[in-house]
């Protein structure tokens, strides 16, 4: 059995979700795992905390994962289980209606070019602003180039502000999404402002 699906069988088997799978160098296979993400439906509330993955789970799968290896004569040194961090990655149709509303960085795959039309740098491509949904169907980021504000920095109401920006994609585009490490010091009730992107 291929290591993907014996990890995928396994980690499901616990009521886990894979993120990923990566081999370094000295035989360490390292296996990132999310708590499972079902969309909320039509109208309903969405839950009140959301839950994160715990050493005690990682401790769950990677017991189970040793004995699956062993059994299957997998070859590594060092197993490591962890949660997906603050820089998530996406990988889905799913992963990206899950985190619709985020602040996400994406690389594609190849430059904008003569699409980018002079609004960005044609040989541009990275890119962070927040995932929506495109009217046409499809994903969309959208941000303004404009500095951010330092903390303590006053700024002129009369300021206009930069204009809004938005690229609309496709999976097939990208080279890699990732939740942007944005780290909010004033607790999970504060309101994001414009200080925080």
């Amino acid at each position: 059995m291929a290591l993907q699906q014996i990890v995928e069988q396994t980690v499901a088997g616990l009521g886990y979700d894979l993120v990923e799978i990566e081999r370094s160098a000295g035989g360490l296979l390292r296996i990132t795992i999310d708590l499972p993400w079902v969309a909320p439906a039509e109208g309903a509330a969405l839950p009140p905390v959301e839950q994160f993955i715990t050493v005690e789970d990682c401790e769950k799968v990677t017991r189970q994962l040793q004995f699956a290896l062993e059994v299957d004569g997998v070859d590594y040194k060092r197993l490591e289980v962890s949660s997906p961090g603050i820089d998530r990655p996406l990988r889905n149709e799913q992963d990206f209606a899950r985190f619709e509303g985020e602040v996400v960085d994406i690389t594609l795959k190849e430059p904008l070019g003569a699409a980018a039309g002079g609004q960005v740098a044609a040989n541009r491509k990275k890119f962070r602003g927040t995932l929506e949904r495109a009217a046409g169907g499809g994903w969309q980021i959208v941000w303004s180039d404009a500095p951010p504000v330092k903390p303590g920095q006053r700024v002129s109401k009369k300021r206009e502000p930069a204009p809004l920006q938005a690229l609309g994609f496709t999976l097939d585009e990208l080279r890699e999404a990732r939740l942007a490490p944005i780290v909010n010091f004033k607790g999970r009730g504060a309101k994001p402002g414009a200080a925080d992107q």
